[in-house]
């Protein structure tokens, strides 16, 4: 508890800090109301039902002048507590009495396990991560506020040092101005980003903490590898990249144009030769050695500093192709030209420096500054950021419908599979063009061919793999092919199907099945398969249960048959945040897929301002890549066990029920709609500048066109978090009716997959508020709608419960307290912001009007409740 005690006290002093902020702009009055409704909350959490009442009163009667400031305070408290947190993760106590770090503990655990040296040499050789930062920004921070809390979280960590009283004062005012320049700013941003600013925010992320973690984190694994094994990672080794969906998913978002993938491509490349020119300016200036191999002496040109004169002239090629690249992306002429345009470029006079140092016994200085920037060539490369391309299926099929139409061969998207794939498969045989020279497209088939024209323009290395939303067939696939050849795109591109609805999941397997018989496609493949997998869309579809359970099946299905075909699959796990999403730990879900699932490689997604919690600082994100590398490590050495006959069918018969019950509440309850409209504020959230992508998919849809992100974030606002719980209850409660409640002990005990599902759900449970959601609808729900608020909170209270019966727990996360203690020490500020809300939605939506002041107070409370809640969409 004493790590506790640390949290706590780094709270309490940023706390007391902004207290002293809000005192100074506001009066000792001011802040007493504020004091006075934190303890009225903390009280109420302890079971006060007069303090609780008073709570309610105090913030009812708040005028609409105090409403900002009070949802402000509340608010960054919030964010204070967070940035608090992070730190205290890598905070020296804590690590000091953590232990081992997972990669020491991946290697004692394979070690107990009698695994042999070859095998861990060999699963380290073929690590392939690939983490894909997406631009789904639930993030709504401004960069301005992550920036000082990135320089809070080094303030705390300087003042953990045993420091003179002068420079510990120092710190301390240090920390006393940046909290008081977060109180008189603007938390949140007046706009929408731009799908460039969002890039610009994926760039920055790599630049502040990437680019030096990543090194490090390699520094890590060489140095393990060499301890146990007596071997090093090659010079080339590249275990974990990064890939972007920000400037290149386009899917329902209006605003990712040709236009502006071409733009996030060259910033990219930018913004890398601007950190390798850092890098190599370093190295000019350390290697000043004259001792040099034969081969490096000769491509000095005989320099009496070598290794300076050949990375000066690799200096003055990074510094003309910067300037290149930016006329490029200013839209100007220049005469600089475009000089590095390969990461070889790169590569070679570094390992001819590293070799020659090596052979001149200088190890020590081959292996610092000079090996981090080798690694860091081979992880990222000249783009900075390999881009993903992502498009729904159905804008490919129009595509190709207007072509067969002007062409006179009837409509494509009329057409059988069978007449698609040989219409496809003929095309991409043939060796004429099948574009009309003459025509003139639609603006949105024109859209899509611009963006595989641009691809044509860029090198294979700017991509990661292009994703097809909503595929259903194996024609999806060869679509997008098609359309990539007739567009000048001359190397090969990997094309992803997206499964993402309950059908598709279950369907998978079988359109993989099917591609793979096809010659021309296994020529075009190259042995290697990638498919997406679906979570939000999925849950949203048939609810977290169902959909979790589908998604294994799925996952399952294709390793065996890509196994049987001896075709390499990455699968790529489409996660989200927050626990509706299949976001959580990382490590449990790695080892809660199926045997087998990583072995071609781990592909993610890390959305939102997961990115930030998870890589915003430099020692988190070595502990995040940490977790990540020893995971896949112990999934593929140590795979999980498969499944028992008698686990399936209960699987099969809980999905059956919960996915049921879960549609007849959101497909057939017709008070289901005006209920969450009511009882959330989804309407309220198209206010808030998320991201650049539209709440829905279709701006006249009803929930069936709200994105996963909207719709999981309006239910984690009013607490009762929905979408991660529903129908898991009546999946569970058929089973131990029907007198299975031992096979569900059995399965948690030994199933990873089953484990997993009930370990979201308490974390859920815990997050969730009985007490709050009914709040919402004494607030906001009309009379006649309220008794399925009382249905649905019955329903949460009933799954909590049988969660509990079934773990054999007295209180959820009651072997987590570190998780148990963050949740604690965030409801006094969180809950106030609730109440709050439900406060402002009503007034606002009684004056119907838009209203600055309610309106901004509004997004600050929803803001403030995500950072509560450490997860939003």
């Amino acid at each position: 508890m004493d790590n506790h005690a640390a949290l706590r006290a780094n709270v309490g002093l940023l706390g007391q800090l902004l207290g002293d902020a809000i005192r100074e702009h506001h009066g000792q009055a001011f802040l007493d109301k504020i004091e006075t409704i934190r303890q009225l909350a903390k009280s109420a959490r302890q079971g006060n039902d007069e303090d609780q009442q008073q709570l309610l009163t105090t913030l009812k009667q708040l005028s609409d002048d105090e409403l900002l400031p009070v949802a402000r305070a509340f608010s960054q408290f919030l964010n204070l507590a967070n940035v608090a947190e992070q730190f205290h993760t890598i905070s020296r106590g804590y690590r000091q009495d953590a232990g081992p770090n997972p990669l020491d503990q991946v290697f004692e655990r394979l070690k107990g396990a009698n695994v042999s040296e070859a095998d861990i040499r060999d699963a380290v050789a073929s690590l392939d991560i690939d983490l894909v930062l997406t631009a789904h920004p639930t993030e709504v921070t401004r960069r301005t506020f992550i920036h000082k809390h990135v320089q809070l979280n080094d303030c705390l960590a300087a003042l953990e040092l045993e420091l003179p009283e002068e420079e510990k004062a120092g710190l301390l005012a240090r920390v006393d101005q940046l909290i008081t320049q977060a109180w008189h700013s603007n938390e949140i941003r007046a706009q929408r980003p731009t799908p460039v600013d969002e890039a610009k925010w994926g760039f920055a992320v790599i630049e502040n903490s990437l680019w030096p973690a990543l090194p490090r984190f390699l520094r890590q694994l060489d140095e393990r590898l060499e301890h146990e094994l007596g071997e090093r990672l090659p010079l080339d080794a590249a275990p974990v990249r990064f890939t972007s969906w920000m400037g290149g998913d386009r899917d329902g978002n209006p605003f990712v144009t040709a236009k502006v993938t071409e733009e996030v491509l060259l910033l990219g490349r930018w913004m890398a030769s601007s950190l390798f020119l850092n890098d190599i300016q370093e190295l000019v200036s350390e290697l000043s050695m004259s001792e040099a191999s034969r081969e490096l002496y000769i491509e000095s040109g005989e320099h009496d500093e070598p290794y300076r004169a050949v990375l000066r002239r690799l200096r003055e090629d990074l510094r003309e192709t910067l300037l290149h690249l930016n006329a490029r992306v200013q839209g100007q002429k220049t005469d600089a030209r475009d000089l590095i345009t390969d990461s070889e470029q790169l590569r070679r006079p570094l390992e001819l420096c590293y070799r020659s140092l090596q052979e001149c016994g200088l190890n020590k200085i081959a292996d610092g500054l000079l090996l981090d920037v080798i690694r860091k060539v081979a992880c990222f490369g000249i783009h900075l950021l390999k881009l993903d391309i992502r498009q729904d299926g159905e804008r490919h099929t129009q595509a190709l419908a207007e072509i067969t139409r002007y062409l006179g061969l009837g409509d494509y998207a009329e057409w059988s599979e069978a007449d698609k794939q040989a219409f496809l498969l003929n095309e991409l045989n043939s060796r004429r063009p099948l574009l009309p020279r003459q025509w003139q497209p639609s603006d949105d088939t024109r859209e899509v061919l611009d963006t595989c024209r641009v691809i044509s323009r860029h090198p294979r290395d700017a991509f990661g793999i292009y994703i097809i939303s909503m595929a259903g067939e194996p024609s999806d696939v060869l679509a997008v092919q098609l359309l990539l050849k007739e567009c000048g795109v001359d190397f090969t591109l990997p094309v992803a199907p997206l499964f993402e609805t309950l059908d598709d999941l279950n369907h998978g397997a079988a359109v993989i099945e099917r591609l793979y018989q096809l010659p021309w496609y296994r020529g075009y493949m190259q042995g290697r398969q990638y498919v997406m997998i679906g979570y939000s869309d999925s849950a949203k579809d048939a609810g977290m249960m169902a959909a979790g359970w589908a998604q294994y099946s799925a996952m399952e299905k294709l390793v065996a048959i890509s196994a049987k075909e001896k075709v390499a699959l990455t699968l790529f796990h489409g996660r989200g945040g927050s626990l509706g999403r299949g976001g959580g730990p990382a490590r449990q879900a790695i080892l809660a897929q199926p045997p087998g699932s990583t072995l071609g490689g781990l592909r993610v997604t890390e959305q939102g301002e997961m990115i930030r919690f998870k890589f915003g600082l430099p020692q988190v994100a070595i502990d995040s890549l940490a977790i990540y590398a020893s995971a896949v490590l112990e999934a593929n050495l140590l795979p999980p066990p498969e499944p028992k006959p008698e686990w399936r069918a209960l699987m099969n018969a809980m999905a059956e029920v919960s996915c049921a019950h879960y549609r007849s509440l959101i497909r057939g309850e017709p008070d289901f709609v005006p209920y969450f409209r009511a009882a959330t504020p989804e309407l309220e959230l198209g206010k808030l500048p998320l991201g650049s992508r539209p709440a829905k998919r279709k701006p006249n849809g009803g929930v069936e066109s709200l994105r996963a992100i909207p719709w999981i974030f309006a239910w984690t606002q009013n607490r009762l978090m929905l979408p991660a719980w529903l129908g898991a209850h009546k999946g569970l409660e058929k089973v131990v009716e029907d007198g299975h409640e031992a096979t569900l002990r059995a399965m948690n005990q030994g199933w990873p997959f089953f484990r997993a599902r009930l370990d979201m759900l308490e974390m859920v449970f815990l997050k969730a508020d009985l007490g709050l959601a009914a709040y919402y609808d004494s607030v906001l729900v009309p009379e006649e709608l309220k008794p399925l608020g009382k249905r649905l909170r019955d329903e949460l209270r009933a799954s909590t419960k049988l969660v509990l019966q079934l773990k054999e727990k007295s209180e959820l996360l009651s072997n987590e307290p570190w998780i148990q203690e963050s949740i604690k020490l965030r409801n006094p500020y969180t809950d106030p912001l609730n109440v709050l809300q439900a406060e402002l939605l009503k007034r606002s939506r009684e004056q119907g009007d838009i209203h600055p002041v309610l309106d901004q107070a509004l997004m600050v409370t929803i803001a403030g409740i995500a950072a509560g809640m450490r997860n939003t969409g």
